[in-house]
């Protein structure tokens, strides 16, 4: 098992990777058959089951946003089975403006990502945006 510091460091780690699109290599942080769930009621609303349902999801959310999506990591707290990524949301779509502060919730395993819950400060807005 991980230690929270490790686990916190894989998750900075996938903070970096992300905002820098490369989902190569933000992949290796993921167990094969990760989930990850989306709240809200919009189009990319539950879970996505699987890594390679989940990176779909990653592709599909920045093609929609002409790669604006970001997520501005504020603070991580490890833990040694949960970690949480603490951020603010931004991209812009169809002339919309996204803002949220977000917390991710994640569930490690192994040293990678196994399951992860996305948790909007306005889901309506969310939901708004993706319409």
């Amino acid at each position: 098992m991980a230690s929270a510091a490790e686990n916190a460091a894989i998750i900075r780690r996938g903070y970096e990777l992300f905002n820098s699109g490369n989902l190569e290599e933000l992949a290796t942080l993921f167990v094969e058959d990760a989930v990850w769930h989306v709240g809200g009621r919009n189009q990319f609303s539950g879970e996505k089951r699987g890594r390679d349902a989940c990176f779909a999801y990653f592709g599909r959310i920045g093609e929609l946003t002409g790669g604006t999506l970001r997520a501005e990591l504020h603070d991580v707290v490890g833990g040694e089975t949960h970690t949480v990524g603490v951020q603010t949301t931004t991209g812009e779509r169809d002339g919309k403006r996204l803002s949220e502060h977000t917390v991710l919730l994640f569930h490690l395993r192994d040293g990678k990502i196994a399951e992860c819950w996305e948790h909007y400060e306005d889901s309506r807005h969310l939901d708004d945006f993706w319409g």
